[in-house]
């Protein structure tokens, strides 16, 4: 793996970045949904991990020289700007608009991410080149931890300063995995909603401990993520793969509501079931949930030429340049 990020150059390229840090941060304020399958769809993984360990101790050296023009050839700024900026625009405008589709629409949401995270794991499978019994044990493996996170049974968290800034802490490795949802783990540890209403209200003192977790959780677990992909990266792979396809079960639109008691708390707890297949409401989801996996596979196939449904129509002879890159 490439140990530098691709910095933007042009202004389509600031554009199509600060886009998929818009699709990111949209991705990372529904649970079940991860900002880094977007990231690896895109493109643009390796690069967010590189940046991401770009905050190490030889920048720390270049600090306290007051090194400007060191810092400055150190760090991917122009990436990492572009990137954020397009992350927090999501986050920040789109809180409330979540909000209101998860009380109020929640299946053509669900159906809408559904989409998206089918054609997600078909791309990211794309990815992976040898399906050896290894990789393929892999993959079932990741599909089946995912599966069991998100199916967790919420709690209900504590608000104190210790448990946001463990939850930030975990959340964030997992917002950087493909497939398991940093908004998930927030919710299975109670953080979700109380979160989510002070991105919505502007309560910064738990937005601010809250970021000092995922600070220290990312950089410590993107150097573990980047070496494990650069020394094994078709197993990493085929387990990233299987984190997509186990995070289904967070999004299937049609879901029963139970409520729970957790430490004499009620919470709600969603049972996935089967649609009325003859219902207007199936087929509206249906078509919103085609709508999502044209999108991701349109855009795949926008960036790679390789994404396997376009495939079928665009053949790979029509770009004869992408072609001869590859293999």
């Amino acid at each position: 793996m490439d140990n530098k990020t691709r910095q933007p150059k042009t202004l389509r390229d600031h554009i199509t970045l600060y886009l998929t840090g818009v699709g990111m941060g949209a991705a990372d304020t529904v649970p079940g949904v991860s900002g880094g399958t977007v990231a690896f769809v895109r493109g643009i993984y390796s690069d967010l991990l590189n940046a991401i360990k770009s905050f190490n101790f030889d920048l720390l050296k270049l600090v306290l020289k007051f090194d400007i023009k060191g810092i400055q050839e150190h760090v991917p700024w122009r990436f990492l700007i572009t990137l954020g900026l397009g992350i927090l625009t999501a986050v920040f405008t789109l809180a409330r608009l979540v909000s209101y589709l998860m009380e109020n629409q929640r299946v053509n949401l669900f159906a809408f991410f559904f989409g998206l995270v089918v054609a997600s794991a078909i791309a990211v499978g794309a990815k992976l080149k040898n399906w050896t019994p290894l990789n393929i044990g892999a993959l079932i493996a990741g599909a089946v931890g995912a599966f069991i996170i998100v199916g967790l049974v919420p709690s209900e968290g504590s608000h104190d300063p210790l448990t946001i800034f463990f939850s930030g802490f975990v959340a964030i490795m997992a917002m950087i995995l493909p497939g398991i949802s940093g908004s998930s783990i927030l919710l299975v540890l109670g953080q979700y909603e109380y979160i989510l209403n002070s991105v919505r209200d502007l309560n910064l003192p738990p937005l601010i401990i809250l970021a000092a977790g995922c600070v220290i959780g990312i950089g410590l677990f993107s150097r573990i993520l980047s070496w494990v992909l650069g020394k094994y990266p078709q197993v990493t792979i085929a387990v990233l793969i299987g984190l997509v396809v186990g995070s289904l079960r967070a999004v299937w639109p049609w879901q029963i509501e139970s409520t729970v008691t957790v430490e004499g708390v009620e919470e709600i707890v969603r049972t996935a079931t089967m649609p009325n297949f003859a219902s207007g409401e199936f087929f509206i989801a249906l078509l919103i949930a085609v709508i999502g996996f044209v999108l991701v596979s349109f855009i795949d196939h926008m960036e790679s030429r390789e994404n396997p449904f376009f495939r079928l129509f665009w053949p790979q002879q029509h770009y004869p340049a992408a072609a001869s890159g590859e293999d």
